[in-house]
């Protein structure tokens, strides 16, 4: 079964960054697709950034340009490398691996218990 980890959360100020790292086991990481997720208080969750097996990646209109997503393979990890954060960006962040259909991303795997993102202003 599947299993991911996400850490790297924390309080920042506006303006600065923060790197998420989540950890996947019980898969053929290489094989798969990878997609960060958050959920802002009160908001549902959402797709902010995804990544395939060759290294495609996409982004939400909310953090293009400002976040990069990143996988290491032999680590068998996916990161999300944040800039810039604002206030809007806090929420909690979610990783999964999954796969891409045409250029959609959709999830394979359950969620794990995430990590905590809070930019102050």
């Amino acid at each position: 079964q599947v299993r991911v980890v996400e850490s790297g959360g924390g309080l920042v100020q506006a303006g600065e960054s923060l790197t998420l790292s989540c950890g996947v086991s019980g898969s053929i990481f290489s094989d798969n697709a990878a997609g960060w997720y958050r959920q802002p208080p009160g908001n549902e969750r959402e797709l902010v950034a995804a990544i395939s097996p060759g290294d495609r990646s996409n982004y939400s209109d909310s953090v293009k340009g400002r976040f990069t997503i990143s996988r290491d393979n032999a680590k068998s990890t996916v990161y999300l490398q944040m800039n810039s954060l604002k206030p809007d960006d806090t929420a909690v962040y979610y990783c999964t691996i999954g796969r891409f259909v045409g250029a959609k991303y959709y999830r394979n795997s359950r969620w794990g218990q995430g990590t905590q993102v809070t930019v102050s202003s």
